[in-house]
């Protein structure tokens, strides 16, 4: 024996039936006073009218909340009105809203105003052409431009705004200007709380100062303390300085900013580039400090010089920039580089200098044996303190200047251990056009050893004396000649007469390993550095729409009052036997189908329109189908002369289905058909309209379909006429 497999239908039909209690779901709006009374039937059907007179204007109330105008419509049924002429609306001690128009629905309490709109609470006023009130949320809402000013922090205007009362809160989007005495704010999302001025920046946004331009794509500001954050593509620019990071505070009070992570000064005057990972900028005092694998760039010639320390601080005047390097500082060009406790370089008199602090004791890493050092080309120099000096002009390297057991050391390249050394108290060194070392003079006490080979490069002996100085000619890198005055001892003995230490001055110490030869080696002594994760601010979460699913609800049902039900008299399931049909509520019904038999592919609702004339059927359907999650798709929308008439072969006419609302026309659709159609209908009296699933007979394919929709449907009257429907709280409402 075969068993059929059950299909689920359930169809969910919500029919607009009014009845007229319904109007007393809400309290009506009460006349409290009006000059005159009339009604208007043939323009304002079942409306009353009311107009001030010479003592006073129309007064009515609705809910805790009085309006005045010059004339008003009252809509009783619908428990609605248009007010026009001086309208104010006030609500308790909170709300002042005046306009040159206002609509009002009792049912949705949603009031729509239009014409040099203005509405006051205690903490600030909102001016627009067009605006929406919502007093059971207590938003307000507009769309076509507004101002919000506020006392103390300034006035703000955007495209679109809304203003959360009970949060004291405004979301402002497009074209968001915020002006005050001391900053313009420009942002296309912009939150702004009204009780403490504090406003929260999403998508490109600027505070522009006096002194200051902030950009960021998300950021807070209080407009009461001047200060503020940005942590998205954040940059200050002051007059002459750029400031980059993942995260910025800012004081515009006193023109201070710090950064953190990721961060990039840039001096657009001096073509210096100052990085690291937290900074502190004080404008007024033209200071940064920075730190946390801090490095400056400054750019000369077509190279740069890279500096690198623990701290590094630049300050003075934009022609007198002087830069401090503490603590294990370092210094890196193509051809020279240099490595000291300290480095402190002056702009206007182009001196760098290379010293150790007095701080350091013999166990630290930059004692007495660390002493500040310099290479340039193949040389080696050291000293207790190294000055450089540039050409401010020309920024080429112009000399250089040893103070105190000055030392210098190259490497005899032909040997295995061989070193040219000369050493003294102080050391003077030129530098060519290239920036190497051209000559080198020592004075007192100069000691030396030189490896001298012939023409052939041949090892001759290794000169070694003393002298009063020495005066040292380089070329390429490599000693070319050397003059000592006043000398008082030298010997030319050959290398196997020296003994290994007798090779080496007092004080020797080769230092290769330490020599940074890119950028990156002057990192390579740093501890690892983790950086602190950003909490920075929530990323821009959208509000609900102003006209979310819950005010559009109340809209419905305000406007249920400017609808008529639909002339049903017949709602059948169509699909053969058997099928259970269990009424939930009025206007919900639970519909069981089992399939097997005859016809059990057409499935649907049939809604039966009885008329006398096919001219009575000349009117606007909004038919709204709103499809379940787990539903099969509906595919059928057919007018039928009766329930027999789905098959083609009796000539139903096909309309075009959606889901959502669809506009049907019955006597449209019927009259565009063919002549045989129009002759078809005009004999009858009836008609069924049909909403299903139809599958082409394919029975084993029409298996285990769930059919789960809310169906509504109603008569839509004309919005021209005597039929007025008020358009702007109503379904035409454009979100």
């Amino acid at each position: 024996m075969k068993t059929s497999t059950p299909i689920y239908l359930l169809l969910v039909l919500c029919l607009f039936i009014i009845d007229n209690s319904s109007a007393q779901d809400k309290r009506q709006i009460d006349i409290k006073y009006s000059g005159r009374l009339n009604r208007d039937e043939a323009n304002y059907p079942g409306a009353t009218i009311l107009t001030r007179d010479d003592s006073q204007q129309v007064h009515l109330y609705h809910n805790g909340t009085d309006l005045w105008c010059d004339k008003a419509i009252r809509y009783g049924k619908e428990n609605f009105i248009e007010a026009f002429g001086n309208v104010k609306m006030i609500q308790g001690d909170t709300i002042n809203m005046s306009a040159k128009y206002i609509e009002y629905s009792g049912i949705s309490e949603l009031a729509f105003a239009s014409g040099d709109v203005v509405l006051k609470d205690p903490n600030s006023t909102i001016s627009s052409d067009t605006l929406y009130f919502d007093r059971i949320n207590q938003e307000a809402f507009y769309k076509s431009g507004g101002t919000v000013v506020k006392d103390t922090s300034g006035t703000i205007t955007s495209k679109i705004g809304r203003y959360l009362m009970q949060q004291k809160k405004y979301r402002f989007t497009d074209d968001v200007v915020l002006t005050s005495d001391d900053a313009v704010i420009n942002s296309n999302y912009f939150d702004f709380y009204s009780d403490t001025g504090k406003a929260y920046l999403y998508g490109p946004s600027t505070i522009v100062t006096e002194n200051s331009k902030t950009y960021c794509e998300k950021g807070f500001y209080d407009t009461k303390t001047k200060t503020g954050y940005a942590v998205k593509e954040s940059r200050i620019d002051y007059d002459n300085r750029i400031i980059e990071g993942d995260s910025l505070y800012f004081d515009n009070n006193i023109s201070f900013a710090s950064a953190t992570n990721n961060i990039k000064v840039t001096d657009t005057i001096n073509k210096t580039i100052v990085k690291g990972h937290y900074a502190e900028v004080f404008k007024e005092k033209d200071s940064i400090f920075i730190t946390k694998r801090a490095l400056a760039i400054t750019k000369q010639e077509n190279d740069s010089i890279y500096m690198h320390a623990d701290k590094i601080m630049v300050t003075g005047k934009p022609d007198e920039r002087i830069l401090r390097a503490y603590y294990n500082a370092k210094i890196f060009k193509t051809d020279l580089s240099g490595k000291a406790d300290s480095i402190h370089s002056n702009q206007k008199t182009g001196l760098t200098q290379l010293i150790n602090l007095n701080r350091l004791s013999s166990s630290d890493k930059f004692s007495t044996t660390k002493k500040p050092i310099m290479w340039n080309a193949e040389s080696q120099m050291t000293g207790d303190t190294i000055h450089l000096f540039s050409n401010t002009k020309t920024e080429k390297l112009d000399s250089l200047l040893v103070f105190n057991n000055a030392f210098i050391i190259s490497k005899d390249t032909l040997s295995d251990d061989g070193y040219n050394q000369i050493n003294g108290l102080k050391l003077l060194g030129q530098f060519d056009n290239e920036n190497q070392l051209r000559t080198v003079d020592i004075t007192k006490n100069a000691q030396s050893i030189f490896y001298v080979r012939n023409d052939k490069q041949e090892l001759v002996g290794i000169d070694k004396a003393k002298s009063g100085s020495i005066s040292i000619l380089f070329a390429n890198g490599d000693i070319e000649e050397y003059t000592r005055f006043n000398q008082v001892d030298g010997t030319l003995p050959p290398e196997s007469k020296y003994l290994d230490k007798d090779k080496r001055l007092k004080g020797f110490d080769w230092r290769e390993d330490e020599r940074p030869q890119t950028v990156e080696d002057l990192f390579k002594e740093d501890e690892p550095l983790v950086l602190p994760k950003i909490q920075g601010l929530e990323d821009y979460i959208p509000e609900d729409d102003f006209f979310n699913d819950e005010m559009m609800e109340r809209i419905d049902n305000a406007l249920e009052k400017s609808y008529s039900n639909v002339p049903f008299t017949k709602i059948t399931l169509k699909g053969g036997e058997p099928f259970t049909f269990d009424e939930i509520s009025k206007t919900k019904f639970n519909i069981v189908k089992t399939v097997g038999i005859p016809n059990s592919i057409v499935m649907g609702i049939y809604v039966e329109f009885n008329y006398e004339e096919l001219k009575d059927l000349d009117k606007t359907f909004i038919l709204d189908l709103q499809k379940g999650i787990s539903s099969d798709n509906l595919n059928q929308i057919k007018i039928l002369k009766g329930l027999t008439d789905w098959n083609p072969i009796n000539f139903p006419i096909s309309l075009t289905y959606k889901e959502g609302k669809s506009v049907i026309n019955l006597y449209e659709s019927i009259m565009t058909s063919s002549q045989k159609n129009i002759d078809y209908y005009s004999r009858v009296n009836s008609l069924q309209l049909f909403i299903g699933y139809f599958n082409g007979f394919n029975l084993a394919s029409s298996t285990n379909t769930i059919l789960d929709y809310t169906i509504k449907m109603y008569l839509k009257k004309s919005s021209e006429g005597t039929n007025k429907i008020p358009k702007n709280i109503g379904y035409t409402i454009n979100k």
